[in-house]
């Protein structure tokens, strides 16, 4: 068996040199492991780009962002409504969502913070959050958990705690990467964080730093390396001194930045940071996905994304977008989306996310009132977990092939892009294929009532042998009947079963 991916990276440097490289791969047994938990802990996969459970079973991000003082977590705060939040996980679980993104602190409101005055923690939000990890350990989900909501920090900073007209460290959230003795109150909160919940499988992993920017480092990325080293290296240490493992870390970034202040070269913190097991962006693409006038033209930027991010990549560790929706028409059109022409554009953009060889199928910023996700997005989300089953994850190693594949109609003439956007990722025995078409929008959603289509298609890497190719209806979450083909030296497509507006497909060497 070939060395776990995470070793063979050279250069890929740790906070203490007496600790190995993949140290959040190491799970421990017997006395070491942390007493009364019963929800296994996530690590990243030795083998392939995906996530895997301490038992070995792989395991995906399939959710949404959200919020303790939005409607659906609401009822926690004093708890309100203990069993409101109780039922509303148990649909969760029932709808495949595996996973939560949420702030350990949403300052867009100012009773909702988790220190108050900075360094004292009200006992009522240790409570919701202790409330929160034990709902989670029950339903079987995990969070992804950043401390520090930085937008609405930075917009209501007047009011916050951290503010040293308030009592705290910082004079100007500008100096929010350089100040240290903020940087000590950061820590802080970190180590009470670590402390309180680091020892439950509730934990998916850390988002160290909610959209690290240039803005809070003075107008430079310059300090983005140290920061991260620094923060990475101080909870990794502490939560292997307590439990003798890891959870996996990463710092998020507003997407577009990369193209904004393409001249600060930020590509190398958040994609290739020896200290973060994941990379990960907020995808939010001007003019399509941010303000979507149809539902195709996201999803073609979400896999050209995804696609472009995987390259920055050079370790093989995983990648997935952890933000991404339609937040210029709502929060600067204030138009919040028809359902039908919403449930269609998040559908398409979870799979383009998925196929082109994300990790799971993308979080939603919500950008609805009020902020949750419609049935039909749960709908998808369960679709989309129905499909899992048919990779086999841990020993997909894969890379993106969508600009590669060769799609033909029934008549064998070449299908353009500009006709069908396909996106595609394949290892040497093993695709997941998204087939969306782009001929038949109406009115900025796909024709229902459009003829099928079918064809063939060739994938780069499959090596010769005999394939099973599963159709997957994105909306019922049904398979259609396996498909048998064969590959050769000299005959190397594969069947597309017939769809109408679009069609996911596993291909797995029998």
């Amino acid at each position: 068996m070939p060395e776990p991916r995470r070793q063979r990276a050279e250069g890929h440097a740790t906070s203490s040199d007496a600790e190995p490289a993949i140290r959040h791969l190491r799970f421990p047994v017997g006395p070491s492991l942390a007493v009364g938990h019963r929800l296994p802990w996530i690590a990243v996969a030795p083998y392939s780009p995906y996530f895997i459970t301490e038992d070995g079973s792989p395991w995906h991000p399939i959710g949404q962002n959200d919020s303790i003082s939005w409607v659906e977590l609401d009822p926690l705060f004093r708890r309100r409504d203990h069993a409101a939040v109780d039922r509303h996980f148990t649909w969760l679980a029932s709808q495949g969502v595996t996973c939560l993104r949420l702030m350990l602190e949403y300052a867009q409101v100012r009773h909702r913070y988790i220190e108050k005055p900075a360094g004292r923690f009200p006992p009522h939000m240790v409570r919701l959050w202790d409330d929160l990890f034990a709902l989670c350990e029950k339903h079987g989900l995990r969070i992804l958990l950043t401390p520090f909501d930085t937008f609405w920090m930075w917009l209501h900073f007047r009011h916050h705690p951290y503010n040293r007209a308030n009592g705290g460290t910082l004079a100007h959230p500008s100096q929010a990467l350089l100040c240290a003795e903020t940087r000590g109150a950061i820590k802080a909160r970190l180590s009470f964080a670590v402390e309180r919940w680091g020892g439950s499988g509730a934990l998916f992993a850390w988002d160290l730093w909610n959209e690290i920017h240039p803005a809070q480092g003075g107008d430079s990325a310059e300090p983005f390396p140290e920061f991260i080293a620094d923060l990475s290296a101080h909870v990794r240490d502490l939560e292997l001194r307590l439990f003798g493992r890891s959870h996996p870390q990463t710092v998020s970034l507003f997407g577009p930045e990369l193209r904004w202040r393409s001249h600060m070269k930020m590509e190398e913190a958040i994609f290739r940071h020896p200290a973060l097991d994941f990379a990960n962006l907020h995808v939010y693409q001007h003019g399509t996905i941010d303000d979507p006038a149809d539902t195709v033209a996201p999803a073609v930027d979400m896999g050209r994304i995804v696609r472009q991010c995987l390259g920055e990549i050079a370790d093989g560790r995983p990648f997935f977008d952890s933000e991404h929706g339609p937040i210029h028409t709502y929060k600067d059109r204030k138009k919040t989306l028809p359902a039908v022409f919403d449930d269609d554009y998040f559908r398409h953009m979870q799979w383009a996310h998925l196929a082109s060889g994300g990790a799971g199928g993308g979080m939603r910023w919500p950008n609805r009132n009020p902020h949750v996700l419609t049935a039909g997005m749960r709908a998808a989300q369960r679709a989309l977990s129905g499909f899992m089953p048919l990779i086999d994850w841990l020993a997909f190693d894969r890379r993106n092939v969508s600009e590669e594949m060769v799609i033909d109609d029934e008549a064998g003439r070449p299908v353009k892009p500009k006709r069908l956007a396909r996106f595609a990722c394949a290892s040497t025995d093993q695709a997941v294929v998204y087939l969306l078409r782009r001929d038949s929008i109406v009115a900025g959603r796909l024709d229902p009532k459009a003829e099928a289509v079918s064809g063939t298609m060739v994938l780069p890497y499959l090596r010769p042998g005999s394939y099973a190719v599963t159709g997957w209806d994105t909306v019922t979450g049904r398979a259609s009947p396996p498909l048998r083909a064969e590959i050769t030296g000299a005959l190397r497509r594969l069947p597309v079963p017939p769809f109408i507006a679009d069609l996911a497909v596993a291909v797995r060497r029998l």
